[in-house]
């Protein structure tokens, strides 16, 4: 899909911004926003935040070849089209692991299991992660790839209504209707990849997979917590490989493998299920004074990533205490 031409709304304001200068709506925490947008070949570009704005291509990792092949000419366009920024960053793709560019860059690190041979990854897993693949389907749970069709979106809708809450933070699919799921389920739909976990006929996990060249990018896995005891997440990871394999993938990602807890439960997960560290250059690109200032105070992640962790550990658990044990029971007593 090419956003530039399929999905811009045009909220220009003749006064303050360039002709050609669109608007996108993207989701921030589950929310729908529209952001400011240009084109640049084959990528949109997007910029967001308040005080510092920083600009990304939009769905990067989702886009098959390399976003930025030419950083200096990339630029010269991108000034050209008006879209304002305080920073640019971008990264590079895997396999492409060796920073090229002169400009400033960190290390983003990605989830990744290496795409041998099932066999090959089967043998790697410990004994607790082999038992829970094989007691998906010794209770009966059955593993397959899907189509994206109305049942199967129905049957999402009930894993994401199952509980407002996931993993300690408010869970933002929770209570989206038919239409917007189907919506959100249905980019990249020449490559999407669905493997559905069934129970007795009902719907309870799924995985999302989008193909990227040689890679199998997963962006969505869930599972009904009701169901955690017949280890869906675990068989589902399980089939994804084998379709790896049989689809001749070189990898398979999932997102980070190490967020700001590196004992994190999401994390514990990659790890047991052999999914590796893969370290690829991100780089930032200051576009205007503000952000040359930013990126020297290390300010480009915003105030919350300079926030020690056991700060940010005492706020999430203050927000929680203050969600279930202080809003919930007033949202209750009023019948809301």
């Amino acid at each position: 899909m090419n956003v530039c031409e399929t999905d811009s709304v045009d909220r220009r304001d003749s006064q303050t911004e360039p002709v050609g200068l669109q608007y996108v709506e993207i989701k921030v925490k589950g929310k729908t926003v529209a952001v400011p947008s240009a084109c640049v070949g084959a990528a949109t570009v997007i910029a967001s935040g308040k005080w510092i704005r920083v600009a990304t291509v939009r769905d990067e990792e989702l886009m098959e070849g390399e976003s930025v092949p030419d950083p200096k000419q990339f630029l010269s366009r991108l000034k050209e089209t008006g879209l304002k920024a305080d920073i640019f960053t971008f990264t590079q793709r895997l396999p492409d692991v060796m920073p090229r560019h002169k400009h400033y860059f960190e290390f983003d690190n990605l989830a990744v299991i290496p795409i041998t041979s099932f066999k090959d990854w089967w043998a790697r897993l410990t004994d607790p992660v082999q038992r829970a693949v094989k007691k998906a389907k010794r209770v009966g749970v059955v593993i397959k790839e899907v189509e994206l069709d109305d049942a199967f979106i129905e049957g999402i809708r009930g894993i994401n209504n199952e509980t407002p809450v996931r993993q300690g933070r408010a869970f933002w699919h929770y209570q989206k209707d038919f239409e917007t799921v189907k919506a959100e389920s249905s980019t990249y739909a020449d490559r999407n990849i669905f493997i559905g976990a069934y129970y007795e006929h009902e719907l309870i996990g799924y995985i999302r997979m989008v193909s990227v060249g040689a890679t199998a990018e997963i962006i969505n896995l869930l599972s009904k917590k009701q169901h955690y005891d017949k280890r869906p997440a675990n068989a589902l990871l399980a089939k994804a490989v084998e379709i790896c394999e049989q689809r001749q993938f070189a990898q398979l990602t999932y997102c980070n493998y190490v967020y700001r807890d590196p004992n994190s439960s999401l994390t514990e997960f990659k790890r047991r299920n052999r999914f590796e560290q893969m370290l690829v250059p991100r780089y930032y690109i200051p576009l205007t004074l503000k952000g040359r200032i930013a990126l020297k105070l290390g300010l480009h992640h915003g105030l919350k990533e300079r926030l020690p962790l056991a700060v940010v550990r005492r706020l999430v658990n203050l927000r929680s205490w203050l969600r279930d044990g202080v809003v919930a029971p007033l949202r209750s007593a009023s019948g809301l």
